[in-house]
């Protein structure tokens, strides 16, 4: 293998035998549907939420990072206005397609990848840029439920697709997330924020500044996350996202009651030392939770830039103790631990097994979300033995997964 090939598998994957051996495999099924090469591959990484625990969508800080799950993309352009693509393991490898000829919003493909993939040609087009039809076969490591965005990951990668076979494949990392966002919200159906396609598409560390949401500030931390001595773990605690959905809404809108008594949209139009002085007025106005909400939303948005702050100057220590502050505050303030009215609290033990181990070392925190799903930690080396063996005793085999920071957002892979 060429050694900067090498050096560039070692980066995105760890490895870069068992990513060869990944690529061939993608490469062959892609030759069994579709012939022989050329053709060209892409790759774009999940994200893991690192800061900044439901901030965004009252206009606060996050912070986020790529990791070393991606989804694949083995592609050629067929000639035509037509996507055609299969995904490994999905549905038998059935064939889906999209017509780009038409770019009008679809009812039918709303919630699914159809839909995501005529968004962001639509969008492309509208903002100039060519589009046309290829053939694809896709792999993914990054795992539907995982909390790790399998969704941004998708979209990222199809708007990179784009990019590279039809036009110079030089889109700025930045407008790339937007039109995957653009895709997601009006095409797929689904109100999200930027955050996850931006963490995709820019790699590394990223912290986001959603103040103006129009234009929200982007920066990349670079820091040498190897250097902490830690590694980022995600847990799968395995539990069911279902009937969730009123407990995840019920946070803006909690959020967002707070910031109407003071004639304003968003929390993060009001000064924290405003919030306090006028607390005791608050109290019987809105509910005691979304007053607490509130209290979290504002000390987690200032931690996001405590957060960067640390890691710029390389402090772990001080770092991984915002990020243990930042789990207390979701679980205390925030509340997106336990649903409401639920005894199965298993996202709660995790968070507490992880207490158990790391005590005052490395990090545990509510990943994303929350409720249900994957918690997240920075686990010393000399204790990752320990804590899968701990974990997976209670949650089974295969529940940790353990990641790196991935340094590179969407890129094209060379042959």
């Amino acid at each position: 293998m060429d050694p900067s090939r090498e050096m560039l598998f070692t980066e995105l994957y760890g490895s870069s035998v068992q990513a060869q051996k990944r690529i061939d495999a993608v490469c062959a099924r892609f030759e069994h549907y579709y012939g022989t090469a050329p053709y060209r591959i892409f790759s774009a990484p999940g994200r893991s939420e690192v800061g900044g625990n439901h901030t965004d969508h009252n206009h606060g800080r996050v912070l986020a990072a790529a990791v070393s799950v991606d989804t694949l993309a083995v592609v050629r352009p067929n000639g035509t206005s037509i996507v055609r693509y299969r995904s490994e393991g999905f549905r038998g490898e059935s064939e889906y397609s999209v017509d780009l000829s038409d770019l009008s919003i679809v009812e039918a493909e709303k919630g699914n990848s159809a839909g995501m993939v005529r968004g962001i040609a639509a969008r492309m087009a509208e903002l100039g840029y060519k589009v046309g039809g290829f053939d694809a076969y896709t792999s993914s490591r990054v795992l539907r439920g995982s909390g790790l965005s399998s969704s941004a990951a998708f979209e990222v990668l199809i708007t990179a697709v784009l990019d590279g076979l039809f036009n110079k494949g030089d889109m700025s990392p930045i407008l790339r997330a937007q039109i995957s966002q653009f895709a997601e919200n009006i095409y797929f159906g689904k109100p999200s924020g930027l955050m996850d396609q931006m963490a995709s598409s820019v790699g590394g560390l990223v912290t986001i500044d959603f103040e103006d949401t129009e234009n929200p500030k982007v920066e990349k931390v670079d820091v040498d996350f190897t250097r902490s001595g830690c590694q980022l773990v995600v847990v799968d605690t395995r539990g069911s996202h279902a009937n969730l959905t009123d407990q995840y809404a019920s946070i803006p809108v909690e959020m967002k009651s707070v910031a109407e008594q003071f004639g304003v949209s968003f929390l993060r139009e009001i000064e924290p030392a405003e919030f306090y002085r006028r607390l005791p007025d608050l109290v019987g106005k809105v509910s005691d939770r979304a007053l607490l909400r509130a209290v979290h939303f504002f000390a987690e948005n200032d931690r996001v830039s405590s957060e960067v702050d640390a890691l710029k100057h390389e402090d772990f220590k001080a770092f991984f103790r915002l990020v243990r502050e930042s789990g207390h505050s979701s679980f205390e303030y925030l509340q997106n631990v336990c649903a409401a009215g639920q005894t199965e609290q298993r996202y709660a033990l995790a968070l507490a097994l992880c207490q158990s181990v790391l005590g005052d070392e490395g990090a545990w925190r509510v990943h994303g979300g929350g409720f249900a799903g994957t918690v997240q930690a920075f686990v010393p080396e000399a204790k990752l033995g320990l804590f899968m063996e701990r974990m997976e005793a209670v949650f089974g085999r295969g529940s940790v997964q353990v990641l790196s920071v991935r340094p590179y957002g969407a890129v094209e892979l060379s042959l």
